[in-house]
């Protein structure tokens, strides 16, 4: 009789920070990545109540970010730690692979994997959609007893929250819930997702339309837990990049829920983000402690 398959191993997780906040902490890891081919660090906010069985939240950042802007500048673990909800920020894309063009521009490459998987060979290590869907929550499992990764939603910023509403669109029996501040909802038809998807995935519109929540909620008819949206008025990417009301009527189209908050006089920045980062939490929260 064949002896069964070992199992993968667990991978090793190096502690590179740890600060205590509201009772809680949060800690910086680096690990060896199987799907991006390189080092890849992650922020985590462990509240200190309860003790297990923790719910995890995802967030995905924007274009030049690391996943440290999140945990120093959205003051998040207040609520966080109230509600007793686990953050969980990755980073943005693989890093420290010297690929030709990779550091170019602030808008594609390095800081601006797009949370999808390259199909373009040249760009074969950029898929942030297998690390933060799959990878990700196997090494939370593996290395934090106290989390409870079934139960999980997710939300972003700009380039992270378009990656948010797509893998949350793609995966809803995944996460409970979503939300986002300032996301880039129709990529097909923006500059920055058009550069990104046109070398990342080659010229097959298609494909493009994977990634894009706009399409991706007009083939969700059952989406029936809301969507959360605040988008700040000010924002100098609104009318070029962001594009909030084609997906507004891309929801209507299919009746699915969605909260879209226009916030007169913020902008893209993180004190926008730290203005209305509590009420994403409770809107989670909600979510996820009823499952």
């Amino acid at each position: 009789m064949a002896a069964a398959p070992s199992p993968p191993p667990v991978a090793a997780l190096e502690q590179l920070s740890r600060t205590k906040m509201f009772g809680g902490h949060n800690l910086r890891f680096r690990h060896q990545s199987a799907t991006l081919g390189c080092p890849m660090t992650f922020s985590v906010f462990l509240p200190a109540s309860p003790a297990s069985d923790l719910p995890v939240l995802y967030w995905l950042s924007g274009l030049t970010c690391n996943d440290e802007n999140f945990i120093t500048k959205a003051g998040a673990q207040r609520a966080a730690a109230a509600h007793g909800v686990a953050l969980v920020a990755p980073d943005t894309s693989p890093r420290g692979l010297n690929i030709e063009g990779e550091a170019d521009s602030w808008d594609f490459g390095v800081g601006a994997g797009f949370y999808l998987n390259a199909t373009n060979d040249k760009w074969k290590n950029w898929c942030m959609y297998d690390y933060v869907v799959k990878e990700l929550p196997k090494v939370l499992r593996d290395n934090f007893e106290q989390l409870n990764t079934s139960r999980a939603s997710i939300f972003g910023h700009s380039m992270g929250g378009h990656g948010a509403l797509t893998i949350y669109l793609k995966n809803t029996d995944k996460y409970k819930s979503v939300s986002a501040f300032s996301p880039v909802v129709n990529p097909i038809n923006c500059p920055w997702g058009q550069k990104a998807f046109s070398n990342y995935l080659g010229p097959t519109k298609s494909d493009w339309e994977e990634y894009d929540a706009t399409c991706l909620i007009k083939k969700c008819n059952k989406i029936s837990t809301p969507i959360l949206i605040d988008q700040g008025e000010d924002d100098k990417f609104l009318a070029e990049q962001l594009l909030p009301r084609n997906f507004e009527e891309a929801c209507k189209a299919v009746g699915a829920p969605l909260t879209l908050r226009m916030q007169p006089g913020y902008d893209h920045s993180y004190f926008f983000i730290a203005t209305f980062i509590d009420d994403h939490i409770a809107h989670h929260s909600q979510f996820l402690k009823s499952a």
